[in-house]
């Protein structure tokens, strides 16, 4: 498998090799920030058994919570596709936008003028410092991939996420699409 290079906007996912972690085993990350200085990215799909009701419960919505990563697990992120309706969002790449005005946020989730396609939110965020991601790329711990969902990968992906990759790679790959998370299970 031909890997590119990170980029802001890009995929990571986990190598079938990352077993036992269990931020990252069998995670697809979306970089949400790369240069110099390091990476950001959210998980795209670890869904946790929350909606963000549970956080804020003057929200009477049912958008569910994933898990980001396992840095700052207080702290609840989102990226969307519906700059126009939250202030100073920062795009990501391909429509995709990071943060914004919480007040706004909260507000629309009120009015339920937000739909789960156009947000995810997250606890917690996955960070790499300073060539700490270039070194896991080094010992084949990820995958990157291209973007090619654009700001539909915000209604696209699910728990399955993985799996779909592991298909899409093909090759030695498609083994473990159907093979159990913890191979003690087989």
């Amino acid at each position: 498998m031909i890997s590119l290079k990170p980029d802001k906007g890009f995929l990571l996912v986990a190598e079938p090799s990352i077993i036992g972690d269990l931020s990252f085993n069998r995670s697809v990350v979306f970089l949400a920030e790369y240069n110099e200085n390091g990476s950001v990215g959210f998980i795209l799909n670890k869904p946790l058994p929350y909606t963000i009701r549970d956080f804020i419960p003057e929200i009477n919505s049912t958008i569910p919570v994933y898990n980001g990563g396992p840095v700052e697990q207080d702290n609840l992120y989102f990226i969307h596709k519906i700059p126009e309706l939250i202030p100073n969002s920062i795009e990501i790449s391909n429509g995709i936008y990071w943060g914004g005005d919480f007040n706004e946020i909260t507000s629309l989730l009120q009015e339920n003028q937000v739909k789960e396609s156009e947000i995810r939110f997250f606890l917690g965020y996955s960070g790499w410092s300073n060539q700490q991601l270039e070194q896991e790329l080094e010992v084949n711990s990820w995958v990157v991939s291209s973007n090619n969902y654009k700001n539909r990968l915000l209604g696209e992906t699910d728990a399955n996420f993985w799996k779909e990759k592991m298909i899409e790679f093909g090759g030695d790959y498609l083994i473990w699409s159907n093979a159990p998370e913890n191979p003690s299970y087989n």
